[in-house]
């Protein structure tokens, strides 16, 4: 009898297996993506990295066969959102979108429940972007000099909208005040979204803003802008002049993007997720987007999760101590 039973038995477990029916122990692991993955914005809709977040989320979740869904968890500087997913399950699902200013510039400004390096997985550098200097459209100054100038006749007078405190809108107008011996009030906003839509509105007189977000309205005429705080030019955006040749050489602001995953998200998740964004950032559809926003795609060397975190490092060493020395705080 207990040979008839274990034949069955044996029967079964052939037919099942070739049907696909093995059974699963509970807990075990699943193939990657199993369920829609979620990513984190840390600013509000409609600004620059939100605009980012949206133009490869769609082809990402292509690439993977899911779902993902983006939320906008906007707030503090971006650290609510950090401190979301530093808390996250690490198994892929929870990822989020930064920047220069969220994953470097926090660590050295705000008493953050988790460590901007140590509590991420690095899974993609996304994008190396700049900043553009702009103003409202009916600002007396139509160029840098003029802007200066006008700045110094009204000092404590003007008004400079940023995405939050110690932002890198923020910094940069920091760092100018100190270049330029003019002072302004800071006006912070829940994103740079909402503060662009005051400067095309006139409620506030400058930004020192990510050219993703400045650059659909300074082509539509509705703002200024006075230059572009790289060495170089914007192929996007040519007639805008670098800071060296507005007369203010040196002001220099790479705005990068990345993905980062929790710590402790598996090695081949990471690689997972790695591949799919590699993938999209080939797409020339992807590179033409990201062109018109003031976006460069790096090199496929540089979107590594190995090359994002070397990157990370370094610019944390080259900022931290220049943001402390300036002794920028949380207002």
């Amino acid at each position: 009898m207990r040979g008839l039973w274990a034949g069955l038995c044996g029967h079964v477990i052939v037919v099942c297996a070739l049907l696909g029916w093995v059974w699963t122990a509970p807990g075990s692991a699943q193939p990657f993506p199993s369920r829609p993955i979620t990513l984190i914005v840390p600013f509000s809709a409609g600004g620059p990295t939100d605009t980012l977040a949206r133009i490869l989320s769609e082809r990402i979740a292509a690439e993977l066969h899911t779902t993902i869904v983006v939320e906008n968890v906007a707030g503090a500087s971006g650290t609510i959102a950090g401190a979301r997913v530093a808390r996250a399950t690490p198994d892929g699902t929870t990822i989020t979108i930064g920047h220069w200013g969220t994953h470097v510039l926090n660590g050295a400004i705000f008493k953050l429940p988790y460590d901007v390096l140590a509590d991420f997985e690095p899974v993609a550098m996304i994008a190396m972007g700049t900043q553009l200097i702009v103003g409202r459209k009916s600002l007396e100054a139509n160029n840098l000099k003029e802007m200066i100038a006008w700045l110094k006749a009204n000092p404590g007078k003007a008004t400079a909208g940023t995405a939050g405190a110690g932002t890198g809108a923020h910094v940069a107008g920091v760092f100018f005040k100190e270049k330029t011996g003019t002072d302004f009030q800071f006006v912070p906003y829940r994103g740079a979204g909402p503060a662009m839509i005051d400067l095309v509105a006139g409620q506030i007189d400058i930004m020192f803003d990510q050219a993703s977000n400045s650059l659909p309205q300074y082509k539509n005429g509705a703002i200024k802008a006075f230059a572009v705080t790289s060495p170089t030019r914007l192929a996007s955006a040519p007639d805008v002049p670098t800071v060296d040749e507005a007369g203010l050489p040196g002001l220099y602001i790479s705005y990068w993007h990345g993905i980062w995953a929790p710590k402790n998200t598996p090695k081949e998740i990471v690689t997972k997720l790695n591949a799919a964004i590699v993938a999209v950032l080939a797409d020339p559809t992807v590179k033409a987007r990201f062109g018109e926003l003031g976006q460069e795609i790096p090199p496929v060397d540089q979107q590594t999760p190995a090359a994002l975190a070397a990157f990370q490092k370094a610019e944390t060493e080259k900022w931290w101590p220049i943001v402390k020395a300036a002794d920028i705080k949380p207002e």
